[in-house]
């Protein structure tokens, strides 16, 4: 039988220590762009709710004091060339090692006090991921067009992958290696946490969502994401993403608004051609059948894409159950 590696948690929990999580190697990632009116203040926060991770902070070509301010706090610092928030968070799944990995940004938004709870639950319940719904009781930490925008593609995505987030696009996330070690990861930018959330739903894993506080950014920081333009790129990414991993769904549809709009441009001809015996609208009528042969043509590369799709799938899911979730020493 495996052996427990956590112990009961009391319900005023708040550190690694009273958790029983001492012996798991955590690591609080944050990928930065531009932070240093916040990066220390961050790095200290994760350092007093845990006090025994590591802390890597991934510096994405910042034209400020970001990486110098980071390392100061005490951060071990990474570069990333590539800009994004995807690549950064690509390289820190790349280069880090350890049990339970933190993810957050790094403009103290989050709450750093909510990771052990985050954590607890995640390893109790053996989870693949715990997602930080964000909870806030000011405008100015959470407006309306980016709360507008958050409602409207994670309820895209809850129509096309399933009903378990309510906020998918926070940027605060509790992860087991398996599910770091195992995920792709082919985001460029801010589409990161979209493509985190898919890949768990595709490959129904275990997940969770808490309510964390989500507070303003200090003074003197600005973020990054635009509610349009990071807004547009993100649903691409869920029109990619229904694509690639529904395509049945995907080029039924397409091949469905196809014959309708064949059926459309024929049918006139057909009633014209039961009254008279004539076809008046030969170009039409080619016209017609053109889209017609289209639409068959897409429901025939769903079902072929569909095959490889649960292929791809397949893979992915043996890749998380090879990628070792904790050390063999907690079971």
């Amino acid at each position: 039988m495996a052996k427990s590696f956590l112990r009961s948690v009391p319900a005023d929990a708040g550190t690694v220590d009273t958790l029983g999580l001492q012996d798991l190697k955590i690591a609080i990632i944050l990928p930065c762009y531009n932070e240093e009116a916040s990066i220390a203040q961050v790095v200290q926060e994760f350092r007093a709710a845990l006090p025994q991770a590591d802390i890597f902070v991934c510096d994405n070509n910042s034209s400020d004091r970001t990486a110098e301010i980071a390392r100061a706090a005490g951060a071990v610092v990474l570069h990333e060339s590539y800009q994004g928030k995807g690549n950064a968070v690509r390289r820190l799944f790349s280069d880090v090692e350890a049990d339970i990995y933190v993810m957050a940004d790094g403009d103290a938004t989050y709450d750093a006090e909510a990771a052990p709870r985050m954590i607890s639950r995640l390893v109790e319940d053996r989870l693949a991921m715990v997602s930080g719904a964000r909870v806030s009781e000011h405008e100015d930490a959470y407006r309306f067009g980016h709360k507008f925008g958050n409602w409207m593609l994670t309820g895209l995505v809850r129509m096309s992958f399933g009903d378990r987030f309510r906020d998918m696009l926070s940027g605060y996330r509790v992860m087991s290696r398996q599910f770091v070690k195992s995920f792709p990861a082919l985001s460029n930018g801010f589409e990161i946490e979209t493509e985190l959330c898919v890949h768990s739903l595709r490959l129904q894993l275990p997940v969770i969502e808490m309510d964390t506080a989500y507070r303003a950014r200090p003074e003197g920081s600005a973020s990054k994401l635009s509610t349009v333009r990071d807004g547009i790129r993100i649903l691409r990414m869920i029109s990619r993403l229904v694509r690639d991993e529904k395509p049945l769904e995907f080029f039924s549809t397409v091949a469905a608004l196809l014959f309708l709009m064949a059926s459309i441009l024929i049918i006139p001809i057909l009633i014209t051609y039961v009254e008279t015996g004539l076809v008046p609208r030969f170009p039409t009528l080619f016209v017609a059948m053109g889209i017609f042969g289209i639409s068959m043509l897409s429901l025939s590369v769903g079902l072929t894409l569909d095959t490889l799709s649960r292929g791809r799938t397949e893979v992915r899911r043996l890749a998380y159950l090879a990628a070792s979730s904790y050390r063999k020493d907690h079971y």
